[in-house]
């Protein structure tokens, strides 16, 4: 159904320049929620930090089937930066974003939700929380942020059984308040010294790094013997986290390739911004199997590092667990673990320079993981084997033309991560299968001849696909789809002297969709032009052209629902 003026949805005006996205809002259930304010109408204008005070719903005292994390922020017409903004509550990060750049004469707002049911058990007991969003607000940069942020508690109803949740949620953060911790090299690390229960059955950790400075754009980076010749980056085009449990290597996260909206070409992002860029969505690994030796009643340190950080990348992450409730000692231990601390990508240089100095050819990065991680528990119900198996390959491949007249980088980059976590115990295997492909074309254009004036033309393709799928014994019971696309194109105009003098040919569109076989089907489609929203289209290939998220669903791809949720449902 192709949305008209006078039938668009609600949030969006044709002819607008006001932020305009895809993303859908968290499903939730058909009941009334308690809210309750984390901070409102917060001004942000220098780099101090805005605590907050929280207290749960005295009207919905939990368990609750849904908890949702609200973020309204807007920002004045005026000359700013893009900027990254925390929220903390008890030393977690509850959200992390960037935020949309105004510009001279143009306001803009924006609103993004979070699904925070799986952090539940923070919100059961008074709490410290934080915001910081750093921002220089002086005579050159004139645009003063506001922000107001409200969590959603659904109390659970018959119909709207709460799912399990994890029964601990540990930060990992620069301190007890919060704090992403800045990782410059390799060996740099975001640590955390956790106590466990003595029950851990399963854990999680999320994990965020998000580049900054030198590593903002690393897909364009280049090895450290090429960064002059090629007039890039260096520490290659390859980064990876790496979390280590004690010291030993226990998974790996891609880093997804976000782009602020002060990318490349800041009217690119005009009015649909990149891919998860106001609302940065964290990467789950499964840590189960070191639940047994989490649970001796020992001190452990979990950390996260980056592969190649080159000054520098942001992390900070979650530690969630869940505890067997029927036992107060679990015993157990790893059986095998294959993965490598680190492996160093593979570079394959077809970059040739002629007699005049003219450099051509392409240089391709990659690398390749292929590892197991299996480990046991004695627990109330029986021994419990969980194995984790885990092939990513990535691959980046830059295309360069540099002469006295032009530079071209053509960037083609492809991540895969298939992740198969089998559980057995008494009642059988069942199986958690994620394939996540993070796909990036980058098109940069730059021609300039001396004395003359110059024009920069970007074309760009990012996307987040992933699939979640979960089988018991054999048999499949559930699985969703995510598809997110945004392909933007723009030509930008300097004078002679450098100056600015405008753009031509911004356009922009953004896909986004989901499906699960419970019946849940979303689809939008996002349009624009000269900077202004042209359309909006719903249901396309939904059943009856309408679309319906399942209340239970991660429309985000992050985690599957409860298995005993899908069980009323099936």
């Amino acid at each position: 159904m192709s949305a008209t003026a006078a039938a668009l949805p609600p949030g969006f005006t044709l002819g607008s320049a006001n932020v305009a996205i895809a993303d859908p809002a968290v499903p939730r259930p058909q009941t009334q929620p308690c809210s309750v304010v984390l901070f409102n109408n917060q001004a942000f204008a220098d780099y101090s930090n805005h605590p907050f005070s929280y207290a749960p719903p005295a009207a919905c005292p939990g368990p609750w089937a849904k908890v949702v994390l609200e973020v309204d922020m807007s920002i004045n017409a005026g000359n700013q930066y893009d900027r990254t903004a925390h929220i903390w509550l008890a030393g977690v990060n509850i959200y992390t974003g960037t935020t949309e750049e105004p510009s001279a004469t143009i306001a803009r707002n924006w609103h993004v939700e979070r699904d925070l049911t799986d952090y539940s058990a923070l919100f059961k007991s008074g709490q410290q929380g934080s915001v910081d969003l750093g921002n220089v607000v002086n005579a050159t940069y004139t645009g003063v942020l506001h922000g107001t942020a409200t969590l959603q508690f659904y109390p659970a109803i018959p119909g709207y059984k709460p799912s399990r949740t994890p029964d601990a949620v540990y930060p990992m953060s620069a301190s007890a308040t919060g704090g992403a911790v800045a990782l410059n090299t390799s060996t740099d690390q975001l640590k955390q010294t956790i106590t466990f229960p003595p029950n851990v059955e399963r854990a999680f950790i999320d994990v965020l790094a998000q580049g900054q400075s030198g590593d903002e754009f690393w897909y364009t980076c280049v090895p450290n013997t090429l960064t002059s010749q090629l007039q890039s980056c260096g520490s290659t085009a390859f980064r990876e986290a790496e979390i280590s449990i004690d010291g030993q290597a226990a998974g790996v996260a891609p880093v997804y390739p976000w782009i602020f909206t002060g990318g490349i070409d800041p009217l690119l992002w005009r009015p649909t911004p990149g891919v998860q860029t106001l609302n940065l969505l964290p990467y789950r690994i499964d840590i189960s199997p070191f639940a047994g030796q989490l649970s001796n009643g020992q001190p452990h340190t979990v950390a996260i590092s980056v592969y190649n950080a080159n000054s520098y990348f942001l992390a900070s992450g979650a530690v969630l667990v869940y505890r067997d409730p029927r036992t107060a000692h679990i015993t157990g231990a790893i059986t095998d673990n294959t993965l490598a601390a680190a492996v160093a990508p593979i570079i394959t240089n077809g970059i040739t320079t002629d007699s005049q100095g003219n450099v051509s050819g392409t240089l391709t990065t990659s690398s390749r993981r292929n590892f197991k991680i299996a480990g046991y528990i004695q627990t109330s119900h029986g021994r419990i084997d969980t194995v984790v198996t885990q092939n990513m390959h990535y691959q980046n491949k830059q295309a360069f033309t540099i002469n006295n007249s032009d530079y071209v980088q053509n960037i083609s980059q492809q991540t895969d991560v298939d992740t198969d976590t089998a559980v057995s115990g008494n009642d059988g295997q069942t199986h958690e299968r994620h394939h996540a492909s993070f796909p990036l074309t980058m098109n940069i254009n730059y021609a300039s001849a001396p004395g003359q004036p110059s024009s920069q033309a970007t074309t760009v393709s990012q996307a987040f696909d992933n699939t979640n799928r979960l089988e018991q014994n054999g048999v499949m019971i559930y699985q969703s789809e995510v598809h997110n696309k945004v392909t933007p194109s723009d030509t930008i105009a300097f004078d002679a002297n450098g100056n600015f003098t405008g753009n031509s040919g911004q356009q922009s569109v953004q896909k986004y969709g989901f499906t699960d076989t419970a019946g849940s089907c979303y689809k939008r489609s996002v349009t624009s032009s000269a900077g202004l929203l042209t359309g909006v289209t719903d249901g396309q290939d939904c059943r009856g052209n309408q679309d319906a998220l399942r209340w239970f669903a991660d429309p985000y791809g992050i985690a599957l629902p409860d298995v005993s949720t899908l069980n009323m449902y099936r």
